[in-house]
């Protein structure tokens, strides 16, 4: 039986990463995207938006990433997409519906499309405590670009088996899945 395992380490060159970014919350989501930017770069990522090796894309808030996170993904040219935005509690139920509707829908775009999107989207009672997630103590946003980083390496090593003869010989019912092998 062989163990798969995402790394952090080796060649990068080819990685294509996606950033979708909620706006709204934006003092939040700026600080994410720096402890992301921070991680990329340290792993050899370049993260300048004109070189073509991490594109950027703002939306107006956590409920539109999911939709622009599939639609990226069904492009067939991401490794990985990092999902950030920042929903804080109010007196309405507001926040529920987003939250919900947000981790759901970045979740079925990953399912759907087998490309790795990572939920990065703060869901938080103040913005006190978003604040902290987002720099003050720890900045998640390096937490999920690492996340991304692990996610890509794994499915490029599963992509790169389900391609061998030796996964032909899988016992019925345990046959791979087709993943869209991504281009640069």
């Amino acid at each position: 039986m062989a163990v798969f395992e995402g790394t952090f380490a080796g060649d990068v060159s080819n990685l294509k990463i996606a950033i979708v970014i909620g706006r709204f919350n934006d003092l939040v989501t700026d600080k994410l995207i720096s402890g992301c930017q921070d991680c990329l770069k340290r792993h050899g990522i370049n993260i300048e938006p004109n070189n073509g090796q991490v594109d950027y894309v703002w939306v107006p808030g956590s409920y539109e990433i999911a939709m622009v996170a599939r639609q990226l993904a069904l492009t067939g040219g991401y490794n990985a997409i990092i999902c950030l935005g920042a929903v804080i509690r109010g007196q309405t139920p507001h926040f529920d519906y987003v939250s919900s509707e947000a981790a759901k829908g970045v979740a079925a775009a990953s399912f759907q499309t087998g490309v790795p999107v990572i939920f990065g989207v703060l869901t938080v009672d103040t913005m006190q405590q978003a604040l902290e997630r987002a720099g003050i103590k720890s900045n998640l946003g390096w937490n999920y670009a690492l996340n991304a980083l692990e996610m890509a390496s794994l499915m490029q090593q599963i992509q790169n088996t389900s391609s061998s003869p030796s996964a032909a010989n899988l016992p019925p019912g345990n046959e791979t899945i087709a993943l869209p092998k991504v281009t640069t």
